[in-house]
């Protein structure tokens, strides 16, 4: 067991402190700092952006090789901490609590956790355990300052906790699990843009997916969790359609074929695509090919048929309608401005 204590007053100085204990280099591009670590004690990266609104981001991609306490002394610093376990787990607890008492953050779940001022957070990390792990940090005070930060619109509990400047009181919430965040996650992982656009891109999904925690709460708070009987591994195999269709839009699916190849019942397919993506199978499929349709038309010197039977519609004038309802322009329209940007000097 490798202990790690960490009394820092930011998010940088919390990782350097870890860096201490772990070993690997820190390198800093466009305001992203990344520790990347090959050690005897770990191998990955930890990564973090301090954004000037009240929150950072701080995100895990890393195997350790022995089991880890990550002991957090909140007297410097307690944002509030909006947690997701992309890939592998971790456990909490607060100091007060026994080491029994630890709960498990599990994968595709939304935990929200802040400890009182002077209390202390205990994580802990399994060895030989593939982490991806994204936390959005919130400090109260600074977050408040920002103008729109309309914390009152929240629910009755969560708004306590944003208005507990003063840091008097714990709290824990570990929410039912969320696949659309993951989705939201893994975007965020995969921008590859460079300088100002990259952290701007990113800026923009981490509103996202603080969001989506928010969201979650606000349907656990109210019960509002549409119900189901799909287990979470159904819902990971529904995820992974969903990627494949994205990913192939033009391949001929039907429902009889996702049914035989995925192994469940067209009936739990059709309850996963709704409580996932809130479309039926049917309708995230063309969802999904129109979204294709607009980047090719955007980045390609295709024309709109050899666009269509990419894309794996067969009629022309069909796929001219509902692009048309969907994006209130005709293809012909959309393509025509799109390859003529216009300057104003």
């Amino acid at each position: 067991m490798t202990e790690i204590t960490v009394d820092a007053d930011s998010t940088e100085g919390t990782v350097r402190q870890i860096q201490q204990v772990i070993g690997g280099t820190i390198e800093e591009r466009w305001g992203e700092f990344t520790l990347t670590v090959n050690t005897a004690i770990a191998f990955g990266n930890i990564r973090f952006i301090t954004f000037d609104w009240g929150v950072s981001l701080l995100e895990y991609d890393i195997t350790f090789h022995d089991d880890i306490t990550l002991v957090m002394d909140a007297s410097e610093y307690n944002p509030i901490h909006f947690t997701y376990c992309l890939e592998g787990y971790c456990k909490h607890r607060f100091g007060s609590q026994s080491e029994t008492s630890a709960r498990t953050l599990e994968q595709f779940q939304s935990v929200i956790i802040t400890s009182r001022d002077g209390g202390y957070n205990y994580g802990y990390f399994p060895k030989d355990t593939k982490l991806a792990i994204n936390v959005i940090q919130i400090t109260r005070k600074n977050f408040l300052k920002k103008r729109l930060n309309n914390v009152d619109e929240l629910n009755r509990k969560l708004y306590e906790v944003f208005l507990d400047t003063d840091h008097e009181s714990a709290f824990a919430y570990y929410g039912t699990y969320n696949l659309k965040l993951a989705d939201k996650i893994s975007a965020l992982r995969k921008v590859k843009t460079k300088g100002m656009i990259r952290i701007m891109q990113i800026e923009g999904l981490v509103y996202e997916i603080l969001s989506a925690h928010i969201l979650q709460h606000d349907k656990d708070f109210k019960n509002k969790m549409p119900p189901t009987t799909l287990l979470r591994s159904e819902l990971k195999i529904v995820r992974k359609i969903a990627n494949a269709i994205v990913k192939d839009p033009s391949k001929e699916y039907s429902l009889d074929m996702l049914a035989l190849e995925s192994g469940l019942s067209q009936a739990k397919l059709q309850e996963g695509f709704k409580l996932l993506y809130t479309r039926t199978v049917t309708e995230y499929i063309r969802h999904t090919r129109l979204e294709a349709a607009r980047d090719y038309i955007r980045t390609t010197e295709m024309n709109i048929s050899q666009i269509v039977y990419t894309i794996g519609f067969s009629s022309r004038s069909y796929f001219s309608k509902i692009f048309k309802r969907k994006y209130g322009i005709s293809p012909s329209e959309f393509q025509n401005h799109v390859k003529v940007p216009q300057e104003i000097l």
